[in-house]
């Protein structure tokens, strides 16, 4: 079997030579983090002290910018350049943890049920991403290889 995981994840099946659980991860933290930033933004005034001058469109913008990392991560990891591509998965997995900030403005019991929903939905998924590609990535370097060895 080729992939990252030959040894270290034994009969863990691939999808498209990326492990099946770092792409589920990647792909629950895309839907809680899209999930989080389309509320912040349709109901920006229902967020606690937040800035007056950030925009529907800024956060929108912020949350094109985060996932492009991710995105960045997945094209890099199919091109055989694991090393690069995990350690931006891990990038993108981090900034999940982002969401938090809104606590720092207003305290939890100040945010609407949904608001608080959907911010704790994206760290949760945030932090089962991140621990997986760091142990890829680890595992990774450990072996030694840069790219993806074929048999």
């Amino acid at each position: 079997m080729v992939g990252l995981t030959r040894g270290l994840m034994p009969g863990v099946r691939h999808a498209r030579g990326l492990p099946k659980v770092l792409l589920a991860l990647t792909g629950a933290y895309f839907l809680t983090s899209l999930g989080h930033f389309s509320h912040n933004a349709e109901f920006i005034c229902e967020y606690p002290n937040l800035p007056a001058w950030l925009t529907r469109a800024q956060v929108y913008a912020v949350w094109a910018g985060i996932t492009s990392v991710g995105v960045t991560g997945l094209v890099l990891m199919r091109k055989k350049f694991m090393a690069t591509g995990l350690f931006l998965m891990a990038v993108y997995a981090a900034m999940g943890f982002d969401g938090l900030g809104h606590y720092a403005f207003a305290p939890i019991e100040l945010h609407p049920l949904i608001a608080n929903i959907t911010i704790l939905s994206e760290v949760a998924a945030a932090a089962l991403l991140l621990p997986v590609a760091l142990w890829l990535l680890a595992s990774h370097i450990f072996r030694g290889q840069t790219k993806v060895q074929h048999p």
